[in-house]
């Protein structure tokens, strides 16, 4: 009696392959890179960007050749009654208030896959207020929108896990653009 049926299909072919000295020596050669990466970075060479959120500053990003390979971090700062743009990623997202105070507007997510994905935002947001030493929480895919309150400067640490992006769901949105930015780079700003 055979107990192994599949022995024919198991055994057929002739190609041949290196992955796994491949995987080994790629493994090596990022052990030694690590090697010189920095454990710290200045503030004076954290990056400054104007960008479609408003104004933000780089703490922790791949590009900035750090150790860290799991965690993205940046300050956002907004002046008092500003608004940041509108986005969405499919990573969870943690923000902790160093100065100020206002409330996040968040679009929340309804979805199905049924038979297909398909994607829905509630129609209108709901509203968290936050505060200096105030933890704020973006689920995935939530539409979301930081607003300064009328009376101080705001200054939002934020920190996502960059591991949802490396596993292939770099999904991320620009809803809307932050007040102001569109006239910004219109006349050569950044």
């Amino acid at each position: 009696m055979t107990l192994f049926t599949d022995r024919g299909p198991a055994l057929s072919g002739n190609k041949s392959a290196t992955f796994r000295a491949d995987e080994a020596k790629a493994s090596q050669e990022f052990r030694k890179a690590y090697e010189s990466k920095t454990n710290v970075v200045k503030a004076e060479d954290m990056p400054w960007e104007n960008c479609a959120d408003g104004l933000i500053k780089h703490l922790v990003h791949e590009k900035l050749n750090t150790r860290e390979m799991c965690v993205e971090a940046y300050m956002q700062f907004l002046k008092p009654g500003e608004k940041s743009g509108v986005h969405r990623h499919m990573w969870e997202e943690i923000i902790f208030v160093a100065e100020g105070s206002g409330y996040d507007l968040h679009w929340d997510l309804k979805w199905d896959c049924l038979e297909a994905f398909h994607w829905e935002w509630a129609a209108e947001p709901k509203a968290y207020s936050w505060k200096r030493g105030d933890y704020i929480y973006i689920p995935p895919f939530t539409n979301h929108q930081h607003v300064a309150g009328d009376h101080e400067d705001c200054r939002l640490i934020v920190m996502s896990n960059r591991i949802v992006k490396e596993m292939g769901f770099d999904w991320f949105d620009q809803v809307a653009n932050a007040p102001g930015f569109d006239a910004l780079k219109e006349n050569g700003g950044r």
